[in-house]
């Protein structure tokens, strides 16, 4: 995209009083890493203005098919679309697959990217199972970044990537009603019947997000060269800090929300100064993931009191030390029960021993076969129950299959919106 016009310039910011909230140090790097973010943040509103509706890639990603072969109705009566930004990075694209796998039906979008530490190996070979699976095929719901974006998960350079993908899924089909922020080592612990069905009652104005007031004080100021490069890069601190700002309030909480599509394309569009100040002001932050979002909704007059407290996640704790009297098996046990019991629709950070956690989950709660997708009112197996075969196509997409973990997971949103 050309900007015609827009003349940047480096910010003298080392003259601002101390009491400001703007970058306090004169370091070159970090200067050129805050004019980063300010191109990027109009790098975003681009992608969602001119380019949007002019055709232009807003983005480099590789499209699975042309053109979804069915449309989801929508209105009363029916479920929600869901848009879903799935990402990685180096390693991570089989956990991606599986994860894909997981959460997948035809009524959403899905976006999957591997940041730039992942191989040019590793992104075919994502690109060509999202090319080989039956099922994304006739529906042509899921697209895969062509060409990673630079990311660090501590740094600005991640909220960077949520947006970019965010602009991506309002472009490739913008009738959806939730953004779903998914990382490699996430799963779900409810079937996409069970979660479209949760969220069927749900007002599509409100956005599931727990944000706390950060009652913190100075703040370390980092620099991200993710914002200046082509490859990925750690974060580096600088000697320097800030004080707290004083013309909004701080929130922070997880970097998984669920967010509206409203409140999405107020962050991506930017039609008020909030987001664009927010995100500059976050240039330099450790973990803005932690705080972007959270801090945008709670300043913003249009959106602040459409939050419901709770991301509908779980934590999976895990375990060290030495082994207690439970044993390896006791444990694990353990963890699934609080995990399933938990009536949450997610669950994180899995590690690389916790496949047999997943493998239950698999097989226990999302009655997901090997290698295939999870079923649903969509479609039916092929095969005789528990093969591998793919779902056939051809089911209803309109219509949602729920069961007892659906109801729990619709009580808690019930319960949760009318707190």
């Amino acid at each position: 995209m050309h900007l015609s016009g827009a003349r940047l310039r480096i910010p003298t910011w080392c003259t601002m009083p101390h009491g400001s909230w703007l970058l306090q140090t004169c370091s070159p790097s970090a200067a050129l890493a805050s004019l980063a973010v300010v191109t990027t943040s109009l790098l975003i509103i681009g992608y969602a203005s001119s380019s949007f509706f002019l055709g232009a890639p807003a983005y480099e990603y590789d499209d699975v098919v042309e053109a979804a072969a069915a449309v989801p109705r929508r209105g009363p009566g029916y479920p929600p679309v869901l848009a879903y930004y799935i990402s990685g990075g180096h390693g991570d694209s089989v956990r991606m697959t599986r994860l894909l796998k997981a959460v997948y039906h035809p009524r959403n979008r899905y976006l999957l990217h591997l940041d730039a530490g992942a191989g040019a190996d590793e992104r075919a070979r994502l690109a060509g199972y999202a090319r080989s699976e039956r099922a994304f095929l006739e529906y042509g719901n899921v697209h895969v970044v062509g060409k990673g974006d630079p990311v660090d998960g501590r740094g600005p350079s991640a909220v960077a990537a949520v947006l970019r993908g965010a602009a991506v899924l309002l472009r490739v089909g913008a009738e959806w009603d939730w953004l779903v922020t998914l990382g490699a080592s996430d799963y779900p612990l409810v079937t996409p019947d069970d979660l479209l069905y949760a969220f069927s009652s749900v007002r599509r104005g409100l956005s599931f997000i727990d944000h706390r007031m950060d009652s913190g004080g100075a703040e370390a100021v980092v620099v991200d060269q993710n914002l200046l490069q082509s490859t990925n890069a750690e974060i580096s601190f600088s000697s320097g800090q800030r004080a707290k700002p004083d013309a909004f309030e701080l929130f922070r909480g997880s970097p998984r929300p669920i967010l509206s599509r409203d409140f999405v394309e107020y962050c991506v569009v930017a039609p008020d100064n909030l987001p664009r100040t927010l995100l500059l002001y976050f240039s330099n932050s450790l973990s803005p993931m932690e705080f972007y979002f959270q801090t945008v909704m709670a300043n913003s007059a249009q959106f602040r009191n459409s939050t419901v407290n709770h991301n509908l996640r779980h934590t999976v704790a895990q375990d060290g030390g030495a082994p207690t009297s439970q044993g390896a098996d006791g444990q694990q046990a353990s963890r699934y029960d609080a995990m399933v019991g938990s009536g949450a629709a997610f669950a994180g950070a899995f590690g690389d021993d916790d496949d047999a956690l997943l493998q239950r989950i698999d097989e226990e709660v999302l009655r997901r076969p090997l290698d295939g997708v999870t079923p649903g009112e969509w479609c039916v197996a092929d095969g005789e129950e528990g093969t591998d075969n793919e779902c056939s196509v051809g089911g209803d997409i309109d219509v949602v299959r729920h069961g007892a973990k659906g109801r729990k997971l619709a009580t808690l949103v019930v319960d949760l919106v009318g707190a």
